[in-house]
């Protein structure tokens, strides 16, 4: 199915690795021209080489927190396409802390990284968005912003905030930048790889792990998510597919949330 997005040009935050490489490769497959960023100069370079397989594709580093970095992430991009069709802003990490361990610089570093991962890029491309057809952003957030857990209460509060800024600037860009979301559960990463590389049974597998850690997070679909699977969602809600969706969000959780 096309779904409209050949001939576009997206930008996609956190873009060498997980999600965010996913999402890259789905978006090169449905036609269009991607500029990744990310902080790892080397790991950078390995998804643009797997990347250029697919597409034309851009590769810069950028740490998105620096204001100056983005913009010259922007320039480049414009030097390089002249546009910007769709923005994923992706990049992000998740905090372990309850209340009681969580100091006040770490509260002041999640909540900047949380918020300032999408207000740099957002105002950096603002512009270009608005200077398509069918401008359109797609934010990255978790299943912790509507469904909270003790153990990452810091995470937990900062990812409810940018839920409840992507809602405003939905009202605020319409009818000329659309800005939705997909809310993530449990899905396959480098995270969940180095946790059960630090397994204490040594002699349990791989499968068997990721299947013991789905069954103790009670994930209906009895395993973790692909993040290609994440990308599919991104990739529908940021194309004209979804010209009528703004302000929404798209939940990939295997069926793990408890909330209506």
């Amino acid at each position: 199915m096309d779904i409209g997005l050949r001939g576009k040009v997206a930008v996609v935050t956190g873009g060498s690795s997980g999600i965010g490489l996913a999402t890259a490769r789905e978006l090169l497959d449905e036609g269009m021209a991607v500029a990744i960023c990310g902080r790892d100069p080397a790991r950078l370079e390995d998804a643009r080489v797997s990347l250029a397989e697919h597409g034309d594709v851009l590769a810069r580093q950028c740490d998105i927190l620096d204001k100056t970095a983005v913009l010259a992430f922007r320039d480049a991009v414009l030097a390089w396409r002249g546009s910007c069709d769709l923005l994923v802003n992706n990049a992000g990490q998740g905090r372990v802390s309850t209340f009681s361990d969580t100091t006040d610089d770490a509260w002041r570093e999640e909540l900047n990284l949380k918020f300032f991962s999408q207000i740099n890029t957002i105002r950096a491309f603002e512009e270009m968005l608005r200077a398509s057809d069918q401008g359109a952003i797609v934010a990255v957030n978790s299943l912790l912003a509507y469904q909270p857990e003790p153990h990452m209460v810091c995470t937990s509060a900062a990812r409810a905030g940018v839920q409840n800024l992507l809602k405003s600037l939905a009202g605020e860009f319409a009818p000329v930048i659309r800005v939705n979301s997909v809310v993530v559960g449990l899905i396959e990463s480098g995270q969940w790889d180095r946790r059960f590389a630090a397994r204490e049974d040594k002699l349990t597998g791989r499968d068997k792990w990721f299947s013991d850690l789905a069954r103790k997070k009670h994930i209906p679909m009895a395993r973790l998510g692909l993040p290609t699977e994440v990308a599919r969602a991104i990739a529908f809600l940021g194309s004209p597919a979804a010209s009528f969706t703004t302000g929404a969000q798209i939940e990939v959780s295997g069926g793990l949330s408890r909330h209506i």
